[in-house]
């Protein structure tokens, strides 16, 4: 077969895959807003950064590249330190959310041939994941910049509601 058909195949692979994670993170938006309020939801999205980063670990063990160990950790422990920031702090997951995106773009572009790594210092991912997780991130970084003030406010103090009414 002609190695257009492998573009084209790929081609389509990530229109679907991309689709996939902004279907995917919509999911993820409708629940968190139905099961949480504002802080319990940042809270979520920060965790949640630390676990997706936390991927990379599964993938270097399962395809078993002990070279990529290295590299690979030092990004988790990053991301893992920023989304614990992001708990608190709305504009470290804004932040973080789209740099994520780029490292899984950086993983699916060495799948492809092209990296700024050398060979092998990057875990291998399965076909597309890169641009779902790329996807999923930006959509995620956009609805934390669009939950910023709400998000800011709930970790202010209320004020408390006095036992007598006014006079």
């Amino acid at each position: 077969m002609d190695e257009s058909y492998g573009v084209i195949g790929y081609g389509v692979i990530v229109v679907l895959y991309a689709v996939v994670g902004v279907l995917a993170a919509t999911g993820a938006v409708s629940i968190t807003q139905k099961l949480f309020g504002p802080r319990a939801e940042q809270v979520f999205y920060g965790l949640f950064l630390v676990m997706i980063a936390a991927f990379y670990l599964a993938f270097v063990a399962y395809f078993g590249n002990a070279a990529a160990w290295r590299v690979e950790t030092a990004a988790v422990v990053l991301f893992a330190l920023v989304g614990l920031f992001g708990t608190r702090l709305p504009i470290a997951l804004i932040i973080a959310y789209p740099l994520h995106g780029l490292w899984d773009l950086l993983h699916e572009l060495q799948a492809q041939g092209y990296s700024l790594f050398e060979p092998g210092q990057l875990t291998a991912l399965p076909l597309a994941y890169g641009i779902f997780c790329a996807a999923f991130d930006v959509y995620i970084a956009g609805y934390a910049q669009a939950r910023r003030a709400e998000w800011s406010a709930a970790w202010l103090p209320q004020p408390e509601e006095s036992a007598t009414p006014p006079a």
